[in-house]
């Protein structure tokens, strides 16, 4: 709260909640030695030390970088009916640790997220246990009379799972869909589509089943290049006469992704994301380290990656994710490839694994930066973050850019302490995170009480 004090007769002193002083922030693409003032859970003002009004704490950061607050608009919490492989204070804790301020959980939980009462009781849930702020997919109810009312108690975007039927809306009714994305588009909330195409996996994997093929590389050949592509083409095709924005998922191959590219040049509201593992691993790693690497779509070929760090060079990839999908060891350890839990954790390699890549000069840090802030808070209507300005949300991610550590998934805060990047060495290190205004993370350690973080709400204004 903000306080004006009496110090003596005819004068007063402004004071705030927090200073954060001797830091290097990244302010329009720029980084620039600087002081945050933070007063209820806002910046309330950056610049020189000497500019800064007094403060009830101050907090030497001792030349640390600090970033925008990360948003991560790819992340299964789990919890509910799937808390055994991870629950909304454990994931936070994951991504508190991973520098991530603002996650969006994926709907494909136990009970499905479809439905006002699932949305409700999922967000009353997680009320009092998230360290960081937290907004909601739903999936399509049965009943598209309900979208409204969805998206009226809070619901950030739509999300459709297109490999398998898991929500209300027929995914092999071209008409349903299309009237679904019509509605959607009305409302002017997104809908973030894992672009699969059920039919085609559906024959590919019968095929490989009865050739008696159970094992990683048959997973690779069952979703196929083709499999995705066929799927976003047709998602273009069908949403074509709505003002629906599409947003694609962990796109991974390069025939999909032009697609995408194409779309955008036609004028479309189109965006896409890519992920870490999609970025950093590829096929022959599957066929190395086997079921662990197993996720949806899978990893790709050396041309496919090439054509993915392309997008993003070229500015046409619009956000990272981490698609951080966490199991048991034993859901990742069945004797068949078919019985594999699809998805590897994500949310404490991600940042690290960036900062090394600008490093290693793949991307620069204004990307990371608009990739992991300044993108997701723009597509997902999240006004109040993912920049450094006065009157924003004090969301920080602070990192230590030069220091060098391997990753050790046996650290972990997520319950999933496995990863495809354990042993990895990496530089730049989340070292201290702010979640409104309230430090939540100090050197790895989760120092914040469970329900620091806050439920965000789509703003559809």
């Amino acid at each position: 709260m903000l306080v004006i004090r009496w110090i003596k007769k005819g004068a007063f002193k402004l004071i705030v909640d927090s200073i954060l002083v001797n830091a290097k922030v990244y302010l329009n693409k720029e980084i620039v030695d600087c002081s945050i003032a933070i007063e209820n859970g806002e910046i309330f003002k950056i610049g020189k030390e000497s500019q800064m009004p007094k403060a009830d704490e101050r907090i030497n950061l001792g030349k640390l970088l600090v970033l925008p607050g990360l948003i991560d608009a790819h992340v299964h919490l789990r919890d509910e009916g799937k808390a055994y492989k991870e629950d909304f204070y454990t994931g936070t804790a994951a991504a508190a640790a991973g520098g991530v301020t603002t996650v969006l959980d994926m709907p494909n939980n136990d009970p499905v997220t479809m439905s006002v009462a699932a949305l409700r009781n999922r967000m009353q849930k997680a009320e009092k246990r998230i360290l960081v702020n937290v907004g909601f997919y739903s999936e399509f109810p049965v009943n598209l009379g309900e979208v409204a009312a969805i998206v009226a108690e809070g619901a950030v975007a739509f999300k459709l799972f297109m490999a398998t039927q898991i929500g209300g809306l027929n995914i092999d009714d071209d008409k349903a869909l299309q009237e679904a994305f019509i509605k959607v588009g009305e409302l002017g909330v997104p809908v973030a589509v894992h672009a699969e195409d059920k039919a085609l996996l559906t024959e590919n994997k019968e095929k490989l089943k009865r050739a008696n093929k159970h094992d990683p590389a048959a997973f690779l050949s069952a979703h196929s290049e083709q499999v995705e592509v066929k799927a976003v083409k047709r998602l273009l095709e069908i949403s074509s006469e709505s003002n629906v924005h599409l947003h694609f998922c962990h796109i991974s191959t390069k025939e999909g992704l032009h697609a995408v590219i194409e779309a955008k040049k036609a004028g479309r509201s189109v965006t896409c994301e890519v992920t870490p593992h999609h970025l950093l691993l590829s096929n022959f790693d599957v066929e190395r380290y086997g079921m662990m690497l197993i996720t949806m779509p899978p990893l790709r070929s050396s041309h496919h990656i090439e054509a993915l760090w392309r997008g993003i060079a070229d500015g046409w990839v619009d956000i990272l994710g981490s698609d951080h999908a966490p199991h048991t060891l034993e859901e990742k350890s069945a004797s068949s490839i078919w019985d594999i839990k699809v998805g590897v954790p994500g949310l404490e390699t991600m940042l690290p694994l960036m900062l090394t890549m600008v490093k290693k000069n793949r991307i620069s840090l204004a990307q990371v930066i608009q990739l992991l802030a300044e993108k997701p808070a723009e597509i997902f209507n999240l006004k109040d973050r993912g920049r450094l300005e006065q009157g924003k949300k004090a969301d920080l991610t602070v990192v230590d850019f030069k220091q060098k550590f391997k990753i050790a998934a046996s650290n972990f805060h997520s319950k999933a302490k496995y990863s495809p990047f354990d042993g990895w060495d990496v530089q730049g290190k989340p070292m201290k995170t702010f979640v409104n205004g309230q430090l939540v993370m100090d050197e790895q350690e989760i120092i914040a009480k469970p329900g620091t973080g806050r439920i965000i709400r789509r703003d559809r204004k």
